[in-house]
């Protein structure tokens, strides 16, 4: 318990120590820089600060759903993942100096967080911190399933994760916030067993990449290709086309709402008398109004005075 206690409170006191910097970054940056570059800075500390507790999946389940809940709750527009920042280049919603800019932030807010974190071991305020230094050199491989399987299960995941980050984007704050954590919590739960269910490609590379048991390309290949890939094919079946690429969209129609009803097109030759028929057909426009082609009478035009009938007598 008192473990516990003691991860919870680093937990606290990371984000209280970020959200002091974030405040500061406003006051001292301009709105691009801050935007681009402190609060990506800023959320990989929050979000790799924590990592690694050693308890038990309930526990690190339900942690695990604190730390995205708060992260949504606070993270004041910042995505701390990669693969969200390209899907916002992708979408026309940011430009590819501000996708640069986030990317090079997160990089460097992810080494500074996997930093803190080692410093943090140090201290060994815990006997699982005493554990993880002896073991840190030693680390072996998250991926334990075959290298095409894992690169399954992540794209699978980020798959997911972005349909529903797509489908909630709009949503209110209240609705959308734990709908997102739920959704990162029972992903790492079916998928952890098997690659450690990063969902983020910036966090498998500052805890992983170092592990011996696969190469620098397997590790490639399942945290960021199978990543990237996962994304590009949510974003495809949401929208239909990738704004970014080409604007048809491939998959979809857009109907419209209003009905318009079709006009029967009537042709007319000289007035009233309906378009000859071919050779050999029977005219069926013959009534009580209209004489036959034998009749000797013949009716004149209305609106013609000079055809109108002679005086009687």
């Amino acid at each position: 318990m008192a473990g516990l206690n003691v991860s919870i409170a680093f937990f606290f006191l990371v984000v209280a120590v970020c959200q002091v910097l974030r405040q500061l970054s406003k006051r001292l940056l301009s709105p691009g820089a801050y935007g681009c570059l402190a609060r990506e800075f800023l959320r990989m500390l929050v979000e790799i600060g924590p990592w690694g507790g050693g308890f038990g999946p309930d526990v690190v389940l339900t942690l695990l759903f604190l730390l995205f809940s708060i992260h949504g709750a606070s993270f004041d527009g910042a995505s701390a993942n990669p693969t969200i920042s390209l899907q916002e280049f992708l979408l026309l919603e940011s430009s590819l100096a501000a996708t640069a800019t986030k990317l090079l932030a997160q990089g460097a807010g992810m080494g500074m967080g996997w930093a803190v974190t080692k410093i943090y071991w140090s201290w060994e305020l815990t006997q699982f911190h005493l554990i993880q230094n002896l073991i840190a050199p030693e680390c072996s491989s998250t991926i334990r399933t075959a290298l095409h399987h894992a690169a399954f299960v992540e794209g699978s995941c980020s798959f997911l994760f972005h349909l529903v980050l797509l489908k909630l984007r709009q949503s209110h704050p209240v609705y959308r916030v734990p709908a997102l954590a739920a959704t990162v919590t029972f992903l790492s739960y079916t998928a952890g067993p098997y690659t450690g269910a990063f969902l983020n490609p910036a966090l498998a590379t500052a805890t992983t990449f170092h592990c011996s048991g696969s190469s620098f390309w397997d590790y490639i290949r399942v945290y960021w290709l199978g990543p990237l890939t996962g994304m590009l094919t949510a974003l495809l079946l949401f929208q239909g086309n990738i704004p970014r690429l080409f604007q048809k969209n491939l998959l979809y129609r857009h109907k419209s709402k209003y009905k318009v009803p079709k006009a029967k097109v009537v042709a007319h030759v000289e007035g009233d008398e309906p378009q000859r028929k071919g050779k050999g057909e029977k005219s069926n426009s013959k009534g009580p109004c209209r004489p036959s082609p034998g009749s000797r009478f013949l009716v004149p035009p209305i609106n013609h005075p000079a055809h109108s009938f002679p005086a009687s007598g």
